[in-house]
């Protein structure tokens, strides 16, 4: 039973330390340990950047195809926009990545980043790499650069609170926008 005190996060249990009042605040998350405990990574077998490339753009979600590297929307965005710029060959480090293959990598997210600007009006990005699965890496064995859209007060506690991602459009809608923009890029 939960005390109605503010300072008692949880019940005491018969010892008296759990929930025993002191200074740290504590969020509980626990719908986020079906993210923890799914240890499976895609190999080559079932990647999903591997067989993105081989459907339609439209049911892929991706806005743009380069030479040896593509670009498509995050199926799971931190924010509306969120894209991944991955090479069509299956390889998992940064630094197992041709010269060419990062030549791309960057030019394509320089585009990516050009294209959200004018498709989203966003106000800056976050851009990353998880390179292996202890560094948080959901497809750690194909490698994946993020381009992560941001605007003015778009984090809040929605999302740990109410269990909810408040996105403002759908991610079909937000591809159409964006593959229109990379179609039409403003002037560098």
């Amino acid at each position: 039973m939960f005390g109605t005190d503010e300072t008692q996060a949880e019940a005491p249990g018969e010892g008296g330390t759990v929930g025993t009042p002191n200074p740290l605040q504590r969020l509980w998350v626990p719908h986020r340990m079906a993210y923890v405990s799914d240890h499976h990574q895609a190999d080559h077998t079932d990647c999903p950047f591997c067989a993105a490339p081989r459907h339609d753009d439209e049911s892929s979600l991706i806005v743009h195809r380069g030479k040896t590297a593509y670009v498509l929307l995050n199926l799971f965005p931190y924010n509306s926009g969120h894209m991944l710029v991955c090479p069509y060959r299956h390889v998992a480090g940064y630094d197992e990545a041709t010269p060419e293959e990062v030549a791309e990598i960057g030019a394509l997210t320089q585009a990516g980043m050009r294209a959200a600007r004018q498709a989203l009006n966003c106000a800056g990005f976050n851009l990353g790499m998880n390179q292996g699965e202890i560094a948080g890496a959901g497809v750690a064995a194909h490698l994946h650069q993020h381009i992560v859209p941001r605007w003015a007060s778009d984090a809040n506690f929605f999302p740990i609170i109410g269990q909810t991602k408040a996105m403002p459009q759908l991610l079909g809608e937000v591809r159409d926008l964006i593959a229109a923009a990379w179609a039409d890029p403003p002037d560098a």
